[in-house]
């Protein structure tokens, strides 16, 4: 696995350099072209505003009372407030590689957190290559974290400050004097004070007060999670901050009736069960778009201070830029234009993934058309809740883990550390905003869940999803090609998607009835129906067992991710010690499948503790730190 960046430490103290260069650099940026004004049938400057990790309902002009952005509330009156905007990942690094290419993360094989791998860069050129060639200065500061290989993130940029550069030194100013007469810019300015790392720590001594807040209906009302919320209404008061003080320099400037300004965040969050989760807590963001008078043929609505219902994804944006600007888009965006004069016809679905997090495993696809919420589970046997080292550095997920574990939660505060269960969900998001009651078993939604599971299945064909075989088969097949996994995935001798939906459908229906097709394709020589069908003999339970020797021969398979499933399913038919044997012999093997071994030692718990010893001999010979990580968590949990 091609090795990512490091994201900077927590308690850094970065954000005041970052906040210092949006109020230097930008500034310096646009007096560099106010003697240039342009006329009133030229392009618009852009100024694309980013905040990390904050959904919806952190933002006052959505609705919340107790939140206190009145920079961002003060640029929805001066502009238009989009209501149903939504990240495609719930997480920074896949969300960002959409972005930056408009294609996703799913299609590109990239949706894995901090994976980074490679894509055909020839064939799939980013936004800012467009921008440029139509004549923009673009410039970029400073996060980029695109998860993607093959090429510097910075390089489509005119000037990017990298996220390592050292606070309080000077910057490397922007050549203005090279650019051309009324040259445009397209600027991004990303705000990380509402980062993640800013709700972890102490909780003890905040602004806000933690009376002042609505618990969602899936967090228990411990006094730690209140002062968890506090904290982190700190941190987004402290970015919507920033935000003022870069439009205010930006009102100075004198070029803010030539510039758009957009602002959203990078996905939602950010406390548990909505970060790095298909829940509309995890999905939803917030989007406003400030429009000059001068451009007001573009407005979305008839005057400023209008909410705009348009369904956006976060895929359209990257061509939604382009389009404004004028610059060619490549067809193989696939986003649609949801603003200007290249506006495209209202999608009517928006599409989200979820793979890998860091060191946790899970497969997770979601569809929503702004009224209803469909989540796919490919993974029900294991929980959203499993413990992540990042967090778990969190008091709330700690506090709330606690009084799971103490026998506390009911079924709707305790479900998040329990097993999924159900293949499918499906959630009215305007009766229950929290996802917590799936309708999926209502007979009066079933015509809901079948249009929309069909939506998502022809979705899933469409932009070739890469995420049906797992991320090591992913890596180890493509690269047996000597294809690119964007590449390998379109190629149907070699993965073959069709087939492998039909598989995994067999398997989460989990019916007794499918278990001799599912041991019948134990034998196919194709690994993705051979994964499936271990996959579904696992979700059988003791009703495979007329497969047992089935298993325990596809404990020797060729796919070390096949031998893994096989031996997590004989835990369940009285086969503990071949199945324990299997996986330590995976990892004093140094499998390439040793994380997802790791991740079935945990889930499997007590029972697959012949395994630990070898865990504890791996320990000290990796420097892999997702299985570190996990590692360190299945020793301390089992007593080691």
């Amino acid at each position: 696995m091609n090795s990512s960046p490091s994201f900077p430490p927590p308690c850094g103290n970065w954000i005041p350099g970052l906040l210092k260069l949006a109020c230097t650099v930008l500034p310096v940026t646009l007096a560099g072209v106010a003697c240039a004004q342009p006329a009133a049938d030229s392009k618009p400057n852009i100024l694309w505003l980013t905040s990390e990790d904050n959904e919806v309902t952190w933002i006052g002009c959505y609705g919340n009372p107790f939140a206190k952005t009145p920079n961002i509330d003060q640029l929805a009156k001066e502009g238009f407030r989009y209501t149903k905007a939504y990240a495609n990942a719930p997480v920074c690094a896949p969300s960002r590689s959409g972005w930056i290419t408009g294609v996703h993360a799913l299609s590109l094989g990239t949706f894995p957190m901090r994976s980074r791998y490679e894509i055909p860069h020839e064939q799939i050129p980013y936004y800012p290559d467009q921008l440029r060639k139509a004549g923009y200065y673009c410039a970029n500061y400073t996060k980029t974290d695109y998860n993607i290989a093959g090429r510097l993130d910075e390089d489509c940029w005119d000037d990017s400050k990298p996220e390592g550069w050292v606070p309080n030194t000077p910057f490397s100013q922007p050549e203005w004097e090279t650019l051309k007469q009324h040259q445009p810019f397209f600027q991004v300015v990303n705000f990380l004070d509402s980062h993640e790392s800013r709700a972890q720590g102490d909780v003890e001594s905040t602004l806000h007060s933690p009376a002042d807040t609505d618990l969602p209906a899936y967090h228990p009302d411990l006094p730690a999670i209140r002062k968890n919320y506090a904290k982190y209404y700190d941190a987004v008061e402290r970015m919507d901050d920033q935000v003022g003080q870069v439009l205010k320099k930006l009102e100075e400037s004198g070029m803010a009736d030539d510039t758009i300004v957009i602002y959203n965040s990078d996905h939602g969050g950010v406390m548990p069960r909505s970060k790095r989760f298909l829940y509309e807590s995890g999905l939803h963001c917030p989007l406003v778009i400030r429009i000059p008078e001068k451009y007001k043929s573009l407005w979305p609505a008839d005057a400023p201070g209008s909410p705009v219902e348009r369904l956006v994804s976060f895929i359209d944006m990257p061509k939604t830029w382009l389009s404004l600007a004028g610059a060619d888009i490549p067809p193989v965006m696939q986003g649609r234009v949801f603003l200007g004069p290249g506006e495209e016809q209202p999608r009517e679905y928006h599409f989200a993934y979820r793979g890998r997090m860091g060191e946790r495993i899970d497969n997770t696809r979601a569809v929503t058309d702004g009224r209803y919420l469909y989540i796919k589970n490919y993974m029900p046997a294991v929980p959203n809740g499993q413990h992540l080292d990042y967090l778990w550095r969190m008091v709330a997920t700690r506090a709330w883990e606690d009084y799971f574990l103490a026998g506390k939660a009911d079924s709707v505060t305790g479900r998040f550390f329990r097993p999924k269960g159900d293949a499918e969900e499906l959630y009215d998001l305007q009766s229950d905003p929290d996802n917590i009651h799936n309708l999926i078993g209502n007979g009066a939604c079933v015509g809901e869940a079948e249009r929309m599971r069909q939506a998502l299945r022809q979705w899933q064909l469409d932009i070739h999803d890469t995420g049906l075989l797992p991320e090591s088969e992913m890596v180890r097949l493509s690269a047996g090609h000597g294809l690119t996994i964007y590449e390998w995935a379109r190629d149907s001798g070699a993965y073959n998607l069709p087939a492998y939906l039909d598989a995994a459908d067999r398997a989460l229906s989990a019916n007794p009835e499918n278990l001799s097709a599912m041991v019948a394709d134990i034998d196919s020589e194709d690994v993705g129906l051979r994964y499936w069908a271990v996959s579904g003999c696992l979700l059988l339970g003791e009703n495979a067992l007329p497969a047992r020797e089935q298993l325990l021969e596809a404990l020797d398979d060729d796919s070390h991710e096949v031998r893994a499933v096989a031996a997590w399913a004989l835990f369940g038919l009285g086969e503990q010690d071949a199945a324990a044997d299997c996986l330590s012999r995976l990892l004093q093997e140094k499998s390439y499948a040793s994380l997802s071994v790791l991740n079935i030692v945990d889930w499997v718990g007590k029972d697959a503790a012949a395994v630990y010893p070898q865990i504890k001999a791996l320990q000290p010979s990796t420097d892999d730190r997702h299985l570190q990580s996990i590692s360190a968590h299945i020793l301390a949990s089992g007593g080691e």
